[in-house]
């Protein structure tokens, strides 16, 4: 991808824009630890932020919405490169969307939740996101790869819907959980192009075979679930009728992910963290099936074996393979990163694990599982900030 690129004009840009993944990788692992500090001290009430009437709300807003769309936006407007053969977006027109998403992300907690101004940039950024990255895919009429551009349009309305009905947990917590299983979704589609494709060259075995059977039925079902729960209230998509429609996407992602050789990656940790992050979908989906069945699990632990989970895992573990691929490095961690893929499967593990078979340390599992997690991205900030803010180590433009 380096041809399409003239190294001269590259060489001009500050090396943090020169591509989507750098500032949104960066700025979003470490907006990530910031947030959940705030939680934290909310949580405890070691202080307050003045602007925050709902610690939960901002909690559960920020994690999907200012975190977990970062991540996604930085992926996409790296990979568009690559899919299409134009070149990113880089420079200030880069700069001006990283700067609309950090606005909300810095003001929120001293202006309020009430502020229309903050909703109104919080729901600019990704749009313009999405423009950036329609447009090369129209030119070259990747169509397969256009539906990353309704998911996004999807998603701002997720967040637009999550500001104005704020103060109704009971709407909110739905529109999260949506949320969630939007973001399922596309981990479910990603997965199961990349996983496979990096197990097979790292392993050198050859690539599991998709049975396209499964593929459909896997897809199809976490499909219709978001669609679902898309369309219908929380009282319908949590009825004991859900419960075929889960237990058969869970046994299907399950055995989905089981055909990718996941016992050939333990002496990989770039490839076992993203197994494992895989291995929180059928978790998740059985958690919706146990809950839709009258089981003691909540929607909030069921929503955090796809979130902190699956969500967190494989976020941590995609933008440390492509931060070293696309900056020219070798696809190698050393031990720190390996502990910090431990460390935010744990958080996952505790957040759910404690409040269910031990509800008296409910409030213990939040703590473990937020300093796990702050532990898991700082170690990501502290290794990655050099690579992320340095031009590429092979010389080429990115």
């Amino acid at each position: 991808m380096h041809q399409i690129l003239d190294s001269r004009k590259e060489e001009q840009i500050v090396p943090l824009f020169r591509l989507g993944f750098r500032p949104f990788f960066l700025l979003g692992a470490l907006f990530s630890c910031l947030a959940m500090l705030g939680w934290l001290g909310q949580l405890n009430g070691w202080f307050t932020l003045p602007g925050i009437g709902n610690p939960i709300w901002w909690h559960a807003h920020e994690m999907l919405f200012g975190f977990g769309a970062a991540i996604v936006a930085g992926f996409l407007l790296t990979a568009v490169q690559n899919w299409t053969a134009h070149p990113g977006v880089r420079s200030w027109p880069l700069a001006l969307i990283v700067g609309l998403w950090a606005l909300p992300r810095s003001l929120l907690p001293w202006q309020g939740e009430d502020s229309l101004t903050l909703m109104a940039l919080d729901l600019t950024w990704l749009p313009l996101c999405a423009w950036f990255l329609a447009k090369p895919i129209i030119m070259t009429r990747q169509w397969r790869n256009l539906f990353f551009v309704p998911l996004l349009v999807v998603l701002t309305l997720l967040n637009a819907a999550s500001w104005l009905w704020r103060d109704d947990w009971s709407v909110v917590e739905h529109l999260l959980i949506t949320a969630v299983l939007l973001f399922t979704t596309l981990i479910a589609v990603m997965g199961g192009r990349v996983i496979p494709f990096f197990t097979a060259r790292a392993t050198g075995m050859e690539k599991a075979v998709p049975l396209p059977w499964l593929e459909r039925t896997a897809l199809a079902a976490l499909w219709l679930i978001l669609l679902l729960w898309l369309l219908l209230p929380t009282q319908w998509v949590t009825g004991l009728y859900m419960f075929p429609l889960y237990i058969v996407a869970a046994a299907a992602h399950l055995y989905r992910q089981l055909r990718w050789r996941p016992a050939t990656t333990v002496a990989h940790p770039l490839l076992w963290s993203l197994h494992l992050a895989y291995l929180f979908i059928p978790l998740g989906l059985a958690a919706l099936a146990a809950h839709s069945a009258g089981w003691p699990i909540t929607l909030s632990l069921t929503s955090h074996l796809l979130s902190a989970g699956s969500m967190g895992t494989m976020i941590l573990g995609m933008i440390a393979r492509v931060s070293l691929g696309h900056s020219g490095r070798a696809l190698q961690v050393r031990h720190r990163i390996t502990v910090a893929f431990a460390l935010v499967i744990l958080s996952a593990l505790m957040r759910v694990l404690l409040p269910l078979c031990w509800p008296n340390l409910t409030l213990t599992g939040w703590n473990l599982s937020g300093w796990s997690w702050i532990a898991a991205y700082g170690l990501f900030v502290w290794v990655y900030a050099p690579i992320l803010t340095s031009p590429r180590a092979d010389g080429h433009p990115g």
